[in-house]
């Protein structure tokens, strides 16, 4: 674990360790990470999932949206404890990869949910949705939304292109009601690369 994982995990650092062997180990292996990934899986997928905290309002109800392999949902359900998280995910495999992190992690804040967005919107109403590397953010606006409830938040983590893509979404999330838009940076001066992200929030 690298020095400023545990400063960034605290309490946590041992139980996101033993999080990282699990993606280095079974997730490699059954496909959800790819082996190429496995030496920047600190700095690239755990440290950038976990500064996202920084965003995420107190203690809260949390939705996940297309979860995978558990990143940012199982990251942040480490570094907030006292938050409910939900990680929603569709594929069967990475469904059952996320059901034995939560049991191997001990997580007794944390739940998975195997649907799509769209099934469970208007089930779902969470205070915040996380999303990363899910979809352009027009769509996943449309299918977050779904999830959230009035007033709340859509944190999107995204890349360099952030911006571009607020612009090229600004019809949609006017059409979807869309209160707010704003691009922020997590984790500066504590990871590099800092995480972009787009938070939005939903009209009340």
């Amino acid at each position: 674990m690298p020095g400023v994982a545990r400063t960034v995990f605290g309490d946590a650092g041992p139980r996101a360790e033993r999080y990282a062997g699990l993606l280095a180990g079974a997730g490699v292996e059954r496909g959800l990470l790819g082996p190429n990934e496995v030496p920047r899986l600190w700095e690239r997928h755990l440290l950038n999932s976990a500064v996202i905290a920084e965003l995420v309002p107190g203690p809260c109800s949390l939705v996940d949206l297309g979860s995978g392999a558990g990143l940012p949902g199982i990251v942040l359900a480490l570094v907030l404890p006292d938050s409910e998280v939900t990680l929603l995910e569709p594929a069967l495999r990475r469904a059952a990869f996320l059901e034995e992190c939560v049991t191997d992690l001990a997580l007794g804040n944390a739940r998975v949910v195997r649907a799509r967005a769209e099934q469970m919107a208007g089930t779902l109403a969470a205070d915040v949705v996380t999303a990363r590397a899910v979809a352009p953010l027009d769509r996943l606006a449309s299918l977050a939304l779904g999830l959230v409830k009035p007033g709340g938040i859509v944190l999107a983590v995204k890349g360099a292109k952030a911006a571009a893509e607020v612009r090229a979404a600004g019809r949609e999330l006017s059409r979807l009601g869309v209160q707010d838009v704003e691009v922020l940076t997590a984790g500066s001066g504590k990871v590099d690369p800092a995480a972009t992200v787009i938070r939005l929030t939903a009209c009340r």
